[in-house]
């Protein structure tokens, strides 16, 4: 009974794992028959099944066709039978794609973030008025919250208009004597609250799923 024990390392390898070893069976199947018209009566019967373990994608759209393209795929494309669909390339399916090029940036004030400077090229390009200059204030906040999340101690107002100064390269300047930041204490304090407020979610979340398995 031993020597009739099989290791996964020694059979083939499964093309689309997450269908498991019988499907692949199923496919191999479908390819060892030699009659055309049964041929085709077991890739629906297949097709049926992969459907069946993917319930969840039935309203997808293109879903049977996404089926038929798995069933040629797992064959290695050598499944001959009357699909449906178009048949898909396998020479599309082996290209490569092409290389994504990521952006290296590297700005000199990491903690504010890319999005802290998207919103001041944007703020750049509105015309002068008070809705830029709402604007204008809004970034200089979050900036100080950035600021604070990664120095949590205090941070003058002008130290963030310095800082908005340069990234702006001097097209964003915001008056000192008019309207202040908001104060240092409750910017952490609102953080703290929001990251406070995730956990104790969590950990409720966590007891209801306790207190129903216990029962």
């Amino acid at each position: 009974m031993i020597d009739n024990l099989e290791y996964n390392t020694e059979r083939t390898k499964l093309i689309i794992p997450e269908y498991g070893r019988h499907i692949h069976k199923m496919v191999d199947q479908a390819l060892a028959c030699t009659d055309k018209i049964e041929r085709n009566k077991l890739a629906k019967a297949i097709i049926g099944v992969m459907g069946n373990l993917n319930p969840h994608l039935r309203d997808v759209p293109d879903f049977q066709h996404k089926l038929w393209d798995q069933l040629f795929i797992m064959s290695d494309f050598e499944l001959d039978v009357d699909s449906p669909f178009p048949l898909p390339s396998k020479e599309v399916f082996s290209q490569k794609p092409g290389k994504l090029n990521y952006p290296q940036n590297f700005p000199k004030y990491r903690f504010y973030g890319n999005n802290i400077k998207r919103m001041i090229d944007v703020a750049i390009g509105w015309e002068e008025g008070d809705m830029k200059k709402q604007l204008v204030y809004v970034i200089a906040n979050h900036m100080k919250k950035c600021f604070l999340n990664w120095n949590k101690d205090t941070v003058e107002d002008d130290v963030i208009y310095g800082h908005l100064l340069e990234l702006s390269d001097g097209k964003l300047k915001i008056d000192s004597s008019e309207k202040p930041l908001s104060e240092s204490h409750k910017l952490i304090n609102m953080t703290n609250k929001k990251f406070t407020k995730h956990n104790s979610k969590n950990k409720k979340s966590y007891r209801n799923f306790k207190k129903r398995n216990n029962n």
